[in-house]
C-alpha cells in the first residue's frame, strides 16, 4: 500500500516526531483530555527493514516538514 507521510528508523524517532506535533498543537489542552496527541505513529512490521511511519496531514508539514511516498506491506 502507497502512503505519503514520515519514515522513522528508531521507535524513538516516531516518539519524538508525535510530540513535536502535539506541543506544536498544545495538545493536550488538559491532563483529562481525550486527545492527547495530534497524529500517531505505525511500525511497518511486515517490511523489509522494519520501520515506524507518520502519515501526512496538512496540519504535519509545518512541524514534520515535506513528506515522502512510501509503501508497506499488509
Amino acid at each position: 500500500m502507497e502512503l505519503t507521510g514520515y519514515t522513522y528508523s528508531t521507535e524513538q524517532e516516531a516518539i519524538q516526531a508525535r510530540k513535536d506535533c502535539a506541543d506544536y498543537y498544545g495538545l493536550p489542552k488538559t491532563p483529562n483530555s481525550t486527545t492527547k496527541y495530534y497524529v500517531d505513529y505505525m511500525f511497518a512490521d511486515l517490511n523489509t527493514p522494519q520501520f515506524w511511519y507518520i502519515e501526512y496531514y496538512e496540519g504535519t508539514k509545518p512541524i514534520l516538514g515535506e513528506p515522502i511516498t512510501f509503501n508497506i506491506l499488509q
